[in-house]
């Protein structure tokens, strides 16, 4: 035996199971964020050939000048290697990578870059990765200039560009751990509730 049926013929089961309809509206009509992603890829691009222009221009290869006492020094560098000085030798090889790489953010932010903090993270590795493809290209190298820690035991030196890879990948691991963070950005975990 069933109760009585509500006047409106059902219709409070019909929008309890429905999604909100921002929820919706959002994920269809949502566009990546292009200038926050440009923006950021152009202010870290720039923050870092400046930098390195600065290093190159004042510094001697090889010498340090104490900036925190022995904690934090500037060193001009130089990396003919990936990130952090790994794969050494490889600059050719990694200028031609780094196109394709390049590519590939691109690509997904326009898949995928309708959170603003994916596109902060993906502006922030296009922006590092151009900066480290330039100086390649150009010189051969990445010039590195940031060398911290204590005595003999230091982090691998590094720059802007570095720096920048460095946080983005901090917060593209953010995001696939706390995917709410991303919003409706498809491919980050977020999925549609089956009611």
């Amino acid at each position: 035996m069933t109760g009585p049926i509500p006047p409106d013929g059902g219709s409070d089961l019909d929008q309890t199971d429905a999604p909100p309809q921002g929820q919706a509206a959002t994920s269809a009509s949502g566009r990546p964020a292009w200038l926050l992603f440009f923006g950021v890829a152009a202010t870290v691009l720039i923050l870092d050939q400046l930098s390195k222009a600065w290093v190159i221009a004042n510094i001697v290869p090889g010498t340090a000048v104490l900036v925190v006492g022995d904690l934090v020094r500037l060193i001009h560098s130089r990396n003919d290697g990936a990130l952090f000085g790994l794969f050494g030798t490889a600059a050719p090889v990694l200028a031609i990578a780094s196109i394709g790489v390049l590519a590939l953010i691109v690509g997904y932010h326009a898949r995928s870059g309708r959170s603003p903090v994916l596109s902060v993270a993906l502006g922030l590795l296009l922006g590092g990765a151009i900066g480290n493809l330039i100086d390649r290209i150009r010189l051969g190298y990445v010039v590195d200039w940031v060398d911290a820690g204590l005595g003999g035991v230091r982090f691998w030196t590094f720059n802007i560009g570095d720096a920048a890879i460095s946080v983005a990948i901090l917060l593209l691991l953010l995001l696939a751990v706390v995917p709410g963070l991303a919003g409706n950005a498809p491919g980050l975990g977020h999925k549609a509730s089956d009611g």
